[in-house]
C-alpha cells in the first residue's frame, strides 16, 4: 500500500487528489520533520523552564491573554481549551473533509514552527491511518484564529471525547479508540492551541472542491463541444490563432480540447458554406469563459500549495534562533478569497451551459425538432432540463456572494476582523454540485440532439463520449421520469467515465 510521506514543506495538489481517490492511502512524517519538531519543542521547554510570560502557554487565551497561569495549571489550560472551543453547530462535514483536515494539520505541524511533541504528531497519524473520522460539525468558524472550532473537534478524538465515523458508524471518539487499540493522549503546554489554531478545515474543504471543479471543467469542455455538433456550430472560433492573438493560457486550453474533440467531425464538414455567419456566444465565447475559469482554478491551487505547507497557528516557534513570535497567521483571508473566487468560476461553468441548454431544447434556435421530442406535444422531451438548470443557476448566484467580504467582531472585538472563509469554502461545494447537474442535462440534452443528424459522425472525442452515455442512458424515444438519467449522468460526469472513454480515444485532455 502506498504510503504518503509528510515533510511539511512539500505537499502539492497532486498529492491530496492521490488521497482523494484512494482515502486508503498511509500517512508518516519525514525524519527531518521530525528533527525540526524536536528542536522547536525544545524551545517551548527552555521557555517554561524559565518561566517567561509567553501567550497560549502560560496566558489566556483571545481577550483573556492578559491572565497568567500558574504553572500546575498549564496542561489543564490546553484541555480546557478543546472542550470549550468544540461548539461546532449543523451536519457533520463529509467524511473525506474531515479526514483531509487532518493530514493536512499533521503536515502544518510537521513544519517545525508549532512547538509540539513528536508524540502529538505520531497520534494524529495513528487517528488518521486507522481511519477514526472526527465528526466535525459543518458550522460555527468563522476562520480568523483559523477553524478554531472545526479543528477543537478533530483534537477532542485525541483526547478520547467528542464522536466519530469509523467502520461505517457514528460513535464515541472513545469507543472507535478503544476499538482501534489507540490510546488517548494528554495535552502539554502550547499543544491545544497549536491544534486549533489554522486554516486546515477550511483548506480542506477548498481543496476537495478544487479537485472537483477541474474534473468538471474537462467535462463542461466535452458538453459544449457534443453541443457545437448537435447544433451544427462552426469550429472556427476555436482556431489556435485566436488564441494567440489574446493569449490567456486557459482559453488556449479549452480551444485546444475543443478543436481535439471536434477532430475528424463530418458534420462539421456538411454545413462548412451554410449561411450561418455567426453562431451565439454560449458556443463562440467557449474558449473564452471557460478559459477564464480554467485560470480562477489556477489561482486557487497556486493559493492552496501555499496554506499546505504553511505554518498559521499563534505564536509562531523558530528554533534556529530561539524566538517565539505572536502574529497573526491563522487569519483565513488568502483561502477565503480564493474559495470565493472558486465558486464565482464554477458557477459560469453552469451559467453558459444553461445558454446552451436553451438553444438545444429552443426550436427556433436549434432547427432541431422542440424540446427535442419526437413527438413534440404529445411528449414534452427535455422541455424541463432547461428550467431546472435555470433554477440551479440563478440559485448559484445567490451563492456566489462573496463571503470573504463580510466581517463581524469577534472574542470581545479582540478578533475584531474575521475572514468567513469556511462559509466559503462549504458554499463552493453546493456551487460546484449544482454546476455538475447542470452540465450533466447539457451532456443529455447534446447527446440527444445528437440523434437527429443522421448517419453523419461527429468529431472523434464528441463520439467517444456519446457511446459512453448511450452505454449508460438510452436515446428519448418516449417521455420518461428524467430525474434518473439526470442522477446517472451526474454520477458519471463525477467518476470521470466519460472524460477517461474520451481520452482513451484522442489522448489526454488539458
Amino acid at each position: 500500500m502506498k504510503t504518503l510521506v509528510l515533510t511539511g514543506l512539500s505537499l502539492k495538489l497532486k498529492d491530496v487528489e492521490e488521497f482523494l481517490r484512494n482515502p486508503s492511502l498511509k500517512i508518516e512524517v519525514s525524519v527531518d520533520a521530525l528533527q525540526r519538531i524536536k528542536l522547536s519543542r525544545a524551545v517551548v521547554e527552555e521557555a517554561i523552564k524559565k518561566e517567561e510570560i509567553v501567550y497560549g502557554i502560560n496566558t489566556g487565551f483571545g481577550k483573556l491573554s492578559s491572565v497568567q497561569i500558574p504553572k500546575k495549571g498549564l496542561n489543564q489550560l490546553q484541555k480546557n481549551l478543546i472542550m470549550s472551543h468544540a461548539i461546532g453547530v449543523g451536519e457533520p462535514l463529509h467524511p473525506l473533509d474531515a479526514r483531509l483536515a487532518v493530514l493536512l494539520r499533521i503536515n502544518t505541524l510537521a513544519r517545525g514552527n508549532s512547538g509540539v511533541r513528536p508524540a502529538l504528531i505520531d497520534k494524529l497519524v495513528e487517528v488518521f491511518n486507522h481511519k477514526i473520522v472526527p465528526l466535525i460539525p459543518s458550522q460555527g468558524s468563522v476562520c480568523a484564529s483559523g477553524d478554531l472550532a472545526p479543528l477543537a473537534h478533530i483534537a477532542l478524538v485525541l483526547l478520547g471525547q467528542g464522536e466519530v465515523f469509523y467502520e461505517g458508524e457514528r460513535m464515541a471518539s472513545a469507543a472507535a479508540l478503544k476499538q482501534a487499540e489507540v490510546k488517548p493522549i494528554s495535552l502539554r503546554p502550547k499543544e491545544g492551541l497549536a491544534l486549533i489554531n489554522g486554516t486546515q478545515v477550511t483548506t480542506a474543504i477548498l481543496a476537495r472542491s478544487l479537485a472537483r471543479a477541474i474534473n468538471v471543467v474537462r467535462h463542461a469542455d466535452i458538453a459544449a463541444a457534443m453541443t457545437v455538433e448537435a447544433l451544427k456550430g462552426t469550429d472556427m472560433p476555436f482556431d489556435d490563432r485566436i488564441a494567440a492573438v489574446r493569449p490567456h493560457a486557459g482559453q488556449e486550453q479549452s480551444a485546444r480540447n475543443l478543436r481535439r474533440l471536434l477532430n475528424g467531425s463530418w458534420i462539421l464538414a456538411s454545413h462548412v458554406d451554410c449561411s450561418r455567419v455567426q453562431d451565439p456566444y454560449s458556443l463562440r465565447c467557449v474558449p473564452q469563459v471557460h478559459g477564464a475559469s480554467r485560470g480562477a482554478f489556477q489561482h486557487v491551487e497556486e493559493v492552496l500549495t501555499v496554506e499546505f505547507n504553511a505554518a498559521t497557528d499563534n505564536p509562531l516557534i523558530f528554533p534556529e534562533v530561539g524566538d517565539i513570535l505572536s502574529a497573526g497567521n491563522f487569519h483565513g483571508q488568502p483561502v477565503a478569497m480564493a474559495a470565493d473566487y472558486l465558486g464565482i468560476a464554477t458557477a459560469e461553468l453552469a451559467s453558459i451551459s444553461e445558454r446552451r441548454i436553451e438553444n438545444l431544447v429552443n426550436p427556433e434556435l436549434s432547427g432541431l425538432p422542440a424540446f427535442l421530442a419526437r413527438k413534440s406535444g404529445l411528449h414534452s422531451g427535455y422541455m424541463m432540463a432547461q428550467v431546472s438548470a435555470a433554477a440551479l443557476v440563478s440559485e448559484n448566484k445567490v451563492l456566489c456572494h462573496p463571503a470573504s467580504v463580510d466581517t463581524i467582531p469577534t472574542s470581545a472585538n479582540k478578533e475584531d476582523h474575521v475572514s468567513m472563509g469556511t462559509c466559503a469554502a462549504v458554499k463552493s461545494i453546493k456551487i460546484l454540485e449544482n454546476v455538475e447537474h447542470v452540465l450533466a442535462m447539457e451532456l443529455l440534452c447534446a447527446a440527444e440532439g445528437l440523434e437527429y443528424r443522421g448517419k453523419l459522425n461527429p468529431g472523434k472525442g464528441v463520439e467517444a463520449a456519446y457511446r459512453a452515455i448511450r452505454r449508460e442512458i438510452q436515446p428519448l424515444k418516449t417521455d420518461r421520469i428524467l430525474y434518473k438519467d439526470v442522477d446517472k449522468m451526474t454520477a458519471m460526469l463525477r467518476t470521470g467515465e466519460i472524460v477517461r472513454q474520451v481520452e482513451a480515444e484522442i489522448g489526454p485532455l488539458k
